[in-house]
This record gives C-alpha cells, structure tokens and sequence, in this order.
C-alpha cells in the first residue's frame, strides 16, 4: 500500500470513526438499545474496512494466520449483525413473517458460515468469505426494497445504503485477495463507497430514533401548543400569564386579560363537519393573535375558550376600542370547507370578556374565571363585548362603560 492509498483509507475510516463517535455521544446522553445498535452498526463497518482495506497490515502486521482469520471473518459478521439490528430498525417481527425470520435466521447462519470458511483450504477462505458476504449483503437489499414497497418511506435510504455496500465489500475483498492491482483511483472509489454506505445507513438509523424518541417525550407530557390552532395549549398559557403578572408587580402598569367564548359550535358542525369547525378555530385564533399583537400571550384555555394578556395598555379608553375591534373581527364571517368539498362561510357566535387590570397583585385564578363569566354575558349583548364599569361595578357592554383616564397616566411617546 502506497502512501496515497493509505491517506484515502484512512480518510474513509476517519468519518466512519467520526459517525461512530458522535453516535457514542448520543448513546451517552440518552442510553436506549437503538443507539446502541447504531454505534455497534459504525464500529464493526469501521473493523471491516480496517482489517480488509490493508490499513491493518500496514500500521501494525498481525500475524499472518490471525490476518487471514479476521479478513474471513469480518464480512460475515458484519453483515449479519447489521442484519441482527435492521431487523429491529424495520421492526420486521410487527409487520412481515418472511422478513422476519430470514433477517433474523442470517444473523446466526452468516457469521456461522464464515467460521465453517475458515475450516476451507487457505486459498478458498477469502473466497467463501467474499460470498457469503454478498449473498447476505443481497439478502439485506432485497428485504429493505420490500419494506419499502410496504409503506416503510425510510427503507429506501437504507436500501440504497445496502446497494452501495454490496459494491464496497466486493472491492474490499478483490483488494485483501490481490485478485488485480487497483490503483488509487479505484481504491478512492472503494472507500468512498465504503464511506457514503455507513454515512446514509447511519442518516436513516439516526432519523427513526430521533422520531421515536420525540414520540416518546410527547407521550409522557402536556403538548406545549395547541394541535389545531398552533395557539399556546392551557398549560403554556398559564405559565405564560404568571411570569407577565410578576412583570407587572415590577413595572407598575396597568394591563388587560381578554376571554373569547365560542357558543353553538354544534351547528357550525352540522354544517360543516369536524374539518370545517377546525378551519374556523384556526381563523378565529389568527384573528385573535393579529388584534393582540405578536407581543402578548394569546392561548386556548380549553376547547371553546380563548384568552390573551394585554401586559401593558396605553389608556383605560384603548379597551373599549380593544373588546370592540376584537368583537367585529371574530364576528365576521369565515370561509371554511362544507360537507361537500365545496367553500361555505359561517359565523362564529362568540362573546369578548375583558378585564381590566389595574397595578398590584391579582389572582390569576380569578382573573381568568371574571373574564369568562363576561365573556358568558356579552353573548346577549348587542357588540358582543362586556367588561365591568369601573364606577359602578356592573357588567355592561364595553361601549357604555366609563372609561376615563386616571389622572397621571403615562401614555407611551408617540
């Protein structure tokens, strides 16, 4: 092996070690059996090339009889236990009898059939090995295009993986027989090959994990966002609230909570169907969040309950003008699917409860609960918005409340 081969050698077992330890790192973090099989999937690609590219022989010399030995057997055992870890990747025992018994039986038989290659006349253990390789190799790339075609999207990349290691064990098996003289333009092709099969079986084994490690952490917790509306989910909403009412304690400003009530959602989905009453939650919640601004918090509270915080408001006259702009525009009418495919509007049947929210502490408990007892009330009201009079106590409609400035108020500069 000449210098250039052996920088191209070791520059593709240079990713492969890298793939492996970063895969380490994860294993180390989060320990599960799948990382495990990952980081054991890039050691033993990274013993093959090792111990078949020659970089072996040519660092520290084995002995001739242990070098023969561990070239018969590292293609074998390599591609049966990647068969060993596809068959859980694929989880081929919940979906395929066939695929399952014959990736799992060529785990055993293939690394069995390569000790037997070793009981061979010396001259025929590198070819027998070389076999024995490729035909579990073929085995592996024709039961991933199967899982493909049954609806497994990431078996394509690993198929392809698996078509461009067949390639690369051949080569590395010509190269560790001298069958030819390959020059250094092949031997680059080789471990490129080598190198972009681990790097794409690596890609998809790190890609199932991932998302069935997100699917374990959503299953053990409270979504932080709304499904449908992509609005802050109850939890998140509260949590949000909290940290803006301590806010306030500090700044000494006065704010706002708003409640829209949805009422008689049933007839909506009489007419429209569950898609549609979903198009009009989603319209509701832009118009809600576009009417508070970006700034403050907007949520779902629970299902047919928005709320939003108003941290900081510019006069008590500016909430009339709030609770009646936000009435106008949830009132509008809504372009939304029908039954039968075609666009249908309907009208929300909505009520706006705002409170007002003066400096010093409150209870958010009872915030929250006042603004949705108003926004209960405004339902009979002819703007659909109420807040209580801060004279007289009383709920009425926002456009008859006395609403005056303080005397001292701090409007923003203009």
């Amino acid at each position: 092996m000449d210098a250039l081969a052996l920088m191209v050698w070791s520059m593709a077992l240079g990713v492969i070690a890298a793939l492996a330890v970063a895969r380490l790192a994860d294993l180390v973090a989060r320990p599960t059996v799948s990382r495990l099989r990952a980081v054991a999937y890039h050691l033993s690609v990274f013993l093959l090339v090792l111990v078949l590219s020659g970089v072996l022989a040519h660092a520290r010399a084995p002995a001739s009889g242990l070098l023969l030995a561990l070239q018969v057997l590292a293609g074998p055992l390599c591609v049966g236990l990647s068969n060993h870890w596809i068959h859980g990747w694929l989880r081929a025992r919940q979906r395929d009898r066939l695929m399952a018994v014959l990736l799992r039986a060529s785990a055993f038989v293939l690394p069995g059939l390569g000790l037997l290659a070793l009981l061979l006349p010396r001259p025929q253990q590198l070819p027998a090995a070389a076999a024995i390789s490729l035909l579990g190799g073929v085995l592996t790339l024709w039961l991933t295009v199967r899982a493909w075609l049954m609806g497994d999207r990431m078996a394509l990349a690993m198929a392809l993986g698996c078509f461009c290691t067949l390639p690369a064990i051949a080569g590395l098996y010509a190269l560790a027989m001298h069958l030819v003289p390959l020059g250094t333009l092949a031997q680059a092709s080789l471990a490129l090959l080598a190198a972009v099969s681990n790097a794409l079986t690596g890609l998809v084994l790190w890609r199932r994990d991932r998302l069935a490690w997100q699917t374990r952490s959503r299953a053990g917790r409270v979504p932080a966002h709304d499904p449908v509306t992509q609005l802050a989910s109850a939890r998140t909403l509260v949590r949000r609230l909290l940290a803006a009412l301590r806010r306030r304690r500090r700044t000494g400003r006065d704010g706002a909570l708003v409640a829209v009530m949805v009422f008689d959602v049933e007839r909506v989905a009489a007419q429209v169907g569950a898609a549609g009453v979903n198009e009009m939650w989603i319209a509701l919640a832009a118009r809600m969040r576009r009417q508070l601004g970006v700034v403050n918090p907007v949520g779902r509270y629970w299902d047919r309950c928005f709320v939003g915080f108003v941290e900081t408001i510019p006069s008590l006259p500016w909430l009339r003008t709030l609770g009646l702009k936000l009435a106008v525009s949830l009132r509008h009418p809504i372009e939304v699917q029908g039954l039968g495919g075609d666009r249908v509007k309907v009208h929300a049947d909505i009520g706006v409860g705002v409170v007002h929210l003066p400096p010093g502490p409150v209870e958010i408990e009872d915030v929250l609960h006042a603004a949705q007892r108003l926004a209960t009330e405004a339902r009979g009201m002819r703007s659909r918005a109420a807040m209580r009079d801060p004279v007289s106590a009383a709920v009425v409609p926002v456009e008859h409340a006395a609403l005056s400035p303080r005397r001292g108020w701090l409007r923003p500069a203009a």
